[in-house]
């Protein structure tokens, strides 16, 4: 999904002034179709990682009293695993895939396809030893049904990170709405970013150290 630049101007909570500064200073990717500029939203999940930017709470969802998500509640409806067996990206994503929890409106097949294809595209490694395997655009249909899992690799694996570290720790992130997405993603990249965070994953810390952690930051 591409967004125009009204969409990131609404998603960012900027305007569309700010955007076009950006533009010209080339500080954010962006290309243009007939002359308009459209952003990819893979590109702007990476910049909004690089960035430390975080998404805030569209208007709308506000108004329409829509429950913002957290990641405790995309957590409930996913679930920790742990000792992922594989030695390549594929494999992991197909064990993963086989356990996690998957919403009734879809089929392991559709989720692990949507998750390979955007791996192809290029890799969702983080750094840290961390990635966030995603479908590219949203295949989640109630919002009810969003869910993040967390999958704790059996022996970390090339997942092809640009600062070469090894991932032992995968976030799988099922969302409805690509705002919601990019909400969860600039939370969970805070959250990674912190050390102690880090040190509980690569010691594949219990659930309850992990929620408790979350709750409290």
């Amino acid at each position: 999904m591409d967004l125009k630049l009204k969409e990131l101007s609404e998603l960012l909570q900027v305007s569309e002034k700010t955007i076009y500064r950006w533009i010209n200073d080339n500080k954010i990717p962006y290309f243009r179709i007939n002359h308009q500029y459209r952003f990819k939203t893979d590109d702007i999940n990476n910049w909004t990682i690089q960035n430390k930017y975080k998404i805030k709470i569209p208007i709308e969802e506000i108004d329409n009293k829509i429950e913002p998500i957290t990641i405790e509640n995309s957590l409930n409806n996913g679930g920790i695993f742990y000792n992922i067996s594989g030695n390549d990206i594929n494999t992991i994503l197909e064990n993963s895939v086989n356990i996690i929890k998957i919403p009734n409106t879809l089929t392991r097949e559709v989720t692990l396809l949507n998750l390979k294809n955007r791996e192809k595209m290029a890799t969702t490694a983080v750094g840290n030893g961390i990635a966030f395997p995603h479908p590219r655009n949203p295949i989640v249909s109630d919002i009810a049904d969003e869910s993040l899992s967390i999958c704790f690799l059996h022996k970390p694996i090339d997942y092809l990170a640009l600062d070469n570290i090894k991932v032992h720790t995968l976030f799988i992130i099922l969302s409805a709405k690509q705002t919601r997405h990019l909400q969860l993603i600039s939370k969970l990249s805070h959250l990674c970013r912190q050390e102690e965070f880090i040190k509980l994953l690569k010691e594949q810390a219990i659930r309850e150290d992990i929620i408790k952690y979350i709750l409290n930051h």
